[in-house]
Protein backbone atom coordinates (compact mmCIF):
# COMPACT_ATOMS: atom_id res chain seq x y z
CA UNK A 1 0.00 0.00 0.00
CA UNK A 2 2.07 3.15 -1.31
CA UNK A 3 1.70 6.97 -0.19
CA UNK A 4 1.31 6.20 3.49
CA UNK A 5 3.68 8.24 6.07
CA UNK A 6 6.11 6.02 8.40
CA UNK A 7 5.12 5.80 11.62
CA UNK A 8 7.81 5.27 14.04
CA UNK A 9 7.07 7.34 17.64
CA UNK A 10 10.17 9.14 19.02
CA UNK A 11 10.05 8.30 22.50
CA UNK A 12 7.20 5.46 23.07
CA UNK A 13 7.64 4.12 26.30
CA UNK A 14 4.50 2.76 26.95
CA UNK A 15 1.18 1.69 24.82
CA UNK A 16 -2.13 0.13 25.87
CA UNK A 17 -3.96 -2.08 22.92
CA UNK A 18 -7.70 -1.74 23.63
CA UNK A 19 -10.06 -4.50 21.81
CA UNK A 20 -12.73 -6.38 22.65
CA UNK A 21 -12.31 -10.08 22.81
CA UNK A 22 -9.20 -12.35 22.94
CA UNK A 23 -7.49 -12.66 19.29
CA UNK A 24 -8.65 -8.96 18.29
CA UNK A 25 -4.89 -7.92 18.21
CA UNK A 26 -3.69 -11.02 16.64
CA UNK A 27 -4.86 -10.65 13.00
CA UNK A 28 -2.03 -8.41 11.84
CA UNK A 29 -1.84 -5.66 15.19
CA UNK A 30 0.03 -7.98 17.51
CA UNK A 31 3.00 -8.05 14.87
CA UNK A 32 3.32 -3.78 15.65
CA UNK A 33 3.59 -5.03 18.80
CA UNK A 34 6.47 -7.19 18.41
CA UNK A 35 8.25 -4.59 16.75
CA UNK A 36 7.35 -2.08 20.24
CA UNK A 37 8.35 -4.37 22.54
CA UNK A 38 11.68 -5.73 20.95
CA UNK A 39 13.07 -1.94 21.00
CA UNK A 40 12.03 -1.83 24.94
CA UNK A 41 8.26 -0.16 24.61
CA UNK A 42 5.84 -1.86 27.12
CA UNK A 43 2.92 -2.98 25.66
CA UNK A 44 -0.10 -3.62 27.72
CA UNK A 45 -3.77 -5.24 26.72
CA UNK A 46 -6.89 -4.12 27.25
CA UNK A 47 -9.77 -6.83 26.66
CA UNK A 48 -13.20 -5.71 27.21
CA UNK A 49 -14.57 -9.27 27.52
CA UNK A 50 -13.47 -12.77 27.86
CA UNK A 51 -14.90 -13.98 24.42
CA UNK A 52 -16.81 -16.00 26.10
CA UNK A 53 -19.47 -15.80 23.79
CA UNK A 54 -17.27 -16.69 20.52
CA UNK A 55 -17.43 -20.94 20.73
CA UNK A 56 -20.04 -23.36 20.50
CA UNK A 57 -18.68 -24.96 24.69
CA UNK A 58 -20.14 -23.29 28.08
CA UNK A 59 -19.26 -19.86 28.54
CA UNK A 60 -17.59 -20.57 31.64
CA UNK A 61 -15.34 -23.10 29.96
CA UNK A 62 -14.85 -20.68 27.23
CA UNK A 63 -13.73 -17.71 29.48
CA UNK A 64 -11.51 -19.64 30.76
CA UNK A 65 -10.09 -21.14 27.52
CA UNK A 66 -9.70 -17.73 25.89
CA UNK A 67 -7.96 -16.15 28.70
CA UNK A 68 -5.25 -18.63 28.63
CA UNK A 69 -4.92 -18.64 25.00
CA UNK A 70 -4.32 -14.98 25.13
CA UNK A 71 -2.05 -15.58 27.80
CA UNK A 72 -0.05 -17.69 25.44
CA UNK A 73 -0.34 -14.91 22.32
CA UNK A 74 1.40 -12.63 24.07
CA UNK A 75 3.98 -14.09 25.71
CA UNK A 76 5.09 -14.47 21.78
CA UNK A 77 5.20 -10.67 21.14
CA UNK A 78 6.51 -9.96 24.27
CA UNK A 79 3.35 -8.87 26.16
CA UNK A 80 3.63 -9.34 29.96
CA UNK A 81 0.48 -7.29 31.18
CA UNK A 82 -2.83 -8.45 30.03
CA UNK A 83 -5.51 -7.25 31.64
CA UNK A 84 -9.24 -8.40 30.90
CA UNK A 85 -12.37 -6.76 31.96
CA UNK A 86 -15.47 -8.43 32.57
CA UNK A 87 -17.90 -6.83 30.19
CA UNK A 88 -20.70 -9.44 28.02
CA UNK A 89 -19.23 -10.62 25.14
CA UNK A 90 -21.65 -10.68 21.73
CA UNK A 91 -23.77 -7.54 23.86
CA UNK A 92 -21.29 -4.64 24.47
CA UNK A 93 -22.65 -1.26 24.88
CA UNK A 94 -21.24 2.17 24.74
CA UNK A 95 -21.96 3.05 28.02
CA UNK A 96 -20.86 5.40 30.65
CA UNK A 97 -19.19 2.58 32.86
CA UNK A 98 -17.41 0.85 30.23
CA UNK A 99 -15.64 4.19 29.13
CA UNK A 100 -14.75 4.91 32.84
CA UNK A 101 -13.39 1.07 32.96
CA UNK A 102 -10.84 2.10 29.90
CA UNK A 103 -10.52 5.53 31.27
CA UNK A 104 -9.37 3.66 34.55
CA UNK A 105 -6.87 1.26 32.85
CA UNK A 106 -5.46 4.05 30.89
CA UNK A 107 -4.72 6.20 33.83
CA UNK A 108 -2.52 3.75 35.67
CA UNK A 109 -1.08 2.52 32.14
CA UNK A 110 -0.19 6.00 31.25
CA UNK A 111 0.73 5.32 27.82
CA UNK A 112 1.61 7.50 25.33
CA UNK A 113 0.30 5.76 22.77
CA UNK A 114 -3.18 4.05 22.53
CA UNK A 115 -3.96 1.71 19.83
CA UNK A 116 -7.53 0.23 18.95
CA UNK A 117 -9.81 -0.88 16.63
CA UNK A 118 -11.81 0.70 13.52
CA UNK A 119 -15.30 1.51 14.63
CA UNK A 120 -16.20 2.03 11.43
CA UNK A 121 -19.62 -0.17 10.57
CA UNK A 122 -18.11 -1.41 7.48
CA UNK A 123 -14.10 -2.15 7.44
CA UNK A 124 -11.94 -3.41 4.62
CA UNK A 125 -13.01 -7.16 5.25
CA UNK A 126 -16.75 -6.57 5.56
CA UNK A 127 -18.80 -5.85 7.93
CA UNK A 128 -17.76 -4.74 11.59
CA UNK A 129 -18.92 -6.74 13.92
CA UNK A 130 -20.95 -5.19 16.77
CA UNK A 131 -18.38 -5.63 19.86
CA UNK A 132 -15.27 -4.48 18.09
CA UNK A 133 -17.60 -1.19 16.86
CA UNK A 134 -18.07 -0.46 20.59
CA UNK A 135 -14.70 -1.16 21.50
CA UNK A 136 -13.36 1.08 18.95
CA UNK A 137 -15.72 4.25 19.57
CA UNK A 138 -15.59 3.79 23.03
CA UNK A 139 -11.49 3.41 23.74
CA UNK A 140 -11.16 6.93 21.97
CA UNK A 141 -13.38 8.33 24.70
CA UNK A 142 -11.97 7.16 26.98
CA UNK A 143 -8.97 8.57 26.21
CA UNK A 144 -10.15 12.11 26.35
CA UNK A 145 -11.62 11.16 28.89
CA UNK A 146 -8.88 10.37 30.62
CA UNK A 147 -6.82 12.90 30.17
CA UNK A 148 -9.61 15.77 32.09
CA UNK A 149 -9.75 15.93 35.73
CA UNK A 150 -13.46 16.70 35.82
CA UNK A 151 -15.04 13.73 33.79
CA UNK A 152 -15.39 10.75 36.33
CA UNK A 153 -13.86 12.71 38.74
CA UNK A 154 -13.89 9.99 41.35
CA UNK A 155 -11.66 8.36 39.71
CA UNK A 156 -9.18 10.97 41.37
CA UNK A 157 -10.94 11.04 44.41
CA UNK A 158 -11.51 7.83 45.39
CA UNK A 159 -9.20 5.88 43.44
CA UNK A 160 -6.08 8.47 43.26
CA UNK A 161 -5.40 8.35 39.91
CA UNK A 162 -4.27 11.62 38.46
CA UNK A 163 -5.85 12.53 34.74
CA UNK A 164 -3.60 11.01 31.82
CA UNK A 165 -3.25 12.76 28.20
CA UNK A 166 -2.00 10.04 25.24
CA UNK A 167 -0.25 11.68 22.58
CA UNK A 168 -1.32 9.06 20.22
CA UNK A 169 -4.31 7.34 18.59
CA UNK A 170 -3.49 4.44 16.71
CA UNK A 171 -6.68 3.05 14.73
CA UNK A 172 -5.87 -0.55 13.34
CA UNK A 173 -8.44 -1.82 10.36
CA UNK A 174 -9.13 1.90 8.99
CA UNK A 175 -10.79 2.13 5.56
CA UNK A 176 -8.33 4.63 5.11
CA UNK A 177 -4.98 4.64 6.59
CA UNK A 178 -2.95 7.43 6.88
CA UNK A 179 0.29 5.62 8.18
CA UNK A 180 2.41 2.74 8.15
CA UNK A 181 4.20 0.73 10.81
CA UNK A 182 7.30 -0.73 8.74
CA UNK A 183 7.81 -4.62 10.30
CA UNK A 184 10.64 -7.09 10.55
CA UNK A 185 10.41 -10.48 9.48
CA UNK A 186 10.72 -11.43 12.89
CA UNK A 187 8.07 -9.28 13.86
CA UNK A 188 5.30 -11.23 11.04
CA UNK A 189 6.42 -14.36 12.44
CA UNK A 190 5.61 -13.94 16.01
CA UNK A 191 2.12 -12.08 14.92
CA UNK A 192 1.75 -15.29 13.03
CA UNK A 193 2.54 -17.09 16.27
CA UNK A 194 0.46 -15.14 18.34
CA UNK A 195 -2.58 -16.46 16.61
CA UNK A 196 -1.85 -19.75 16.53
CA UNK A 197 -2.10 -19.98 20.26
CA UNK A 198 -5.77 -19.80 20.16
CA UNK A 199 -6.03 -23.24 19.08
CA UNK A 200 -9.02 -23.80 20.52
CA UNK A 201 -10.72 -20.77 18.98
CA UNK A 202 -9.51 -21.12 15.65
CA UNK A 203 -10.73 -25.34 15.35
CA UNK A 204 -14.16 -24.29 16.37
CA UNK A 205 -13.55 -22.24 12.90
CA UNK A 206 -13.04 -24.93 10.62
CA UNK A 207 -13.09 -22.64 7.72
CA UNK A 208 -11.01 -20.03 9.14
CA UNK A 209 -7.78 -19.56 7.11
CA UNK A 210 -4.13 -20.57 8.17
CA UNK A 211 -2.49 -17.79 9.96
CA UNK A 212 0.86 -18.45 8.42
CA UNK A 213 -0.38 -17.81 5.11
CA UNK A 214 -2.77 -15.27 5.57
CA UNK A 215 -0.94 -12.89 8.24
CA UNK A 216 2.58 -12.31 6.41
CA UNK A 217 -0.29 -11.72 3.02
CA UNK A 218 -1.42 -9.25 4.13
CA UNK A 219 1.18 -7.26 5.81
CA UNK A 220 3.29 -7.42 2.42
CA UNK A 221 0.04 -6.02 1.07
CA UNK A 222 0.76 -3.34 3.78
CA UNK A 223 4.60 -2.88 3.93
CA UNK A 224 4.98 -1.56 0.29
CA UNK A 225 8.24 0.77 0.00
CA UNK A 226 9.02 -0.17 3.70
CA UNK A 227 12.77 -1.63 4.29
CA UNK A 228 11.77 -5.12 4.22
CA UNK A 229 8.58 -5.00 2.40
CA UNK A 230 6.12 -5.75 5.37
CA UNK A 231 3.64 -3.25 7.30
CA UNK A 232 0.85 -2.82 8.97
CA UNK A 233 -1.35 0.31 7.92
CA UNK A 234 -3.01 2.48 10.04
CA UNK A 235 -4.64 5.66 11.12
CA UNK A 236 -2.74 8.12 13.31
CA UNK A 237 -3.89 10.67 15.41
CA UNK A 238 -1.51 12.74 17.04
CA UNK A 239 -3.60 14.88 19.93
CA UNK A 240 -0.42 16.29 21.04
Amino acid sequence: MSGLQPFAPDGLERALCVVAHPDDMEYGASAAVSHWTSRGVDVSYLLLTHGEAGMPQEPNTVRRIRSEEQRSACRQVGVGDLRILDHPDGVLEPTLALRRDIARVIRQVRPQLVMTTTWADVAPWGLNQADHRVAGLTAVDAVAAAGNRWIFPELVDEEGLDPWSTRWVVVTGAAEPDHVIALEPQDAERAVASLQQHAAYLEALPDHPDPAEFIPAMLRGGGEGTDHGLGLPVRVFDLG
